[in-house]
């Protein structure tokens, strides 16, 4: 079985959905520390031809806490971000389709950070007939006060997988031989270039999943779910 783990992170870019796409099951943390200028809870889209950033403003709080224990602004309604969008794609080809999934998304009534990602997530796999199971890491019975590589192993042994399937970054953090003495095969996913019509200026690449979903239909997307190679 092969297994994938990864942080909550906010309509990540296509590799993100590659990753889970081909996993037989996908954990997502939701006891794992906040990270601040990480990309939980914000992400690039496009803007006037060119990358401009958005983010999901969170609840003052400790920065140490876990994403399972963050909340999002009480202010937060998401029309700003949403005009944001609108003026960014609102010529582009799925508009209004893709539109009216992200407005679903970004309006949705969940306000834990973790749930609120994890609501999107759910969301956008349906739209792109990703039907990977999804598992909360806490619901996995190990000893959740390990940490890395020691974590990783110990999940992937609790749900019983023989494969482990990370994003290409994960080389520098985990050990095929390490893993393979656990009896784990350790592999990494790496997105293949991806082009695709914007507006007709260059290409930016390795945006949110919403730009990806504004210029390709959602059978398109699927095929590129299979752009990568593991390493």
């Amino acid at each position: 079985m092969k297994l994938g783990i990864m942080q909550p992170y906010f309509m990540p870019y296509i590799g993100y959905w590659q990753l889970l796409a081909m996993v037989d099951t996908f954990v997502i943390y939701d006891n794992i520390q906040y990270t601040k200028k990480g990309w939980i809870n914000r992400n690039r889209f496009l803007q006037n031809d060119k990358d401009a950033l958005f983010t999901i403003p969170l609840k003052k709080d400790s920065d140490f806490l876990d994403v399972g224990k963050r909340f999002l602004a009480n202010e937060f309604n998401g029309s700003k971000l949403l005009n944001q969008l609108q003026g960014g794609y609102r010529k582009a080809p799925f508009f209004e389709t893709v539109f009216a999934l992200v407005a679903s998304i970004i309006r949705a009534e969940q306000r834990n950070l973790f749930d609120y990602i994890h609501h999107s997530i759910r969301l956008t796999s349906a739209y792109l007939g990703i039907q990977t199971p999804l598992v909360v890491s806490s619901s996995v019975s190990i000893d959740h006060s390990l940490r890395g590589e020691d974590k990783v192993i110990a999940l992937c042994k609790a749900m019983g997988a023989t494969t482990y399937i990370n994003a290409i970054g994960g080389q520098e953090l985990y050990s095929k031989s390490s893993f393979g003495a656990a009896g784990i095969t350790l592999g990494f996913i790496k997105t293949r270039p991806l082009t695709y019509q914007q507006f007709g200026a260059p290409f930016v690449p390795n945006l949110s999943i919403i730009d990806v979903m504004m210029f390709n239909s959602a059978e398109s997307i699927h095929a590129m779910l299979s752009e990568y190679d593991v390493v």
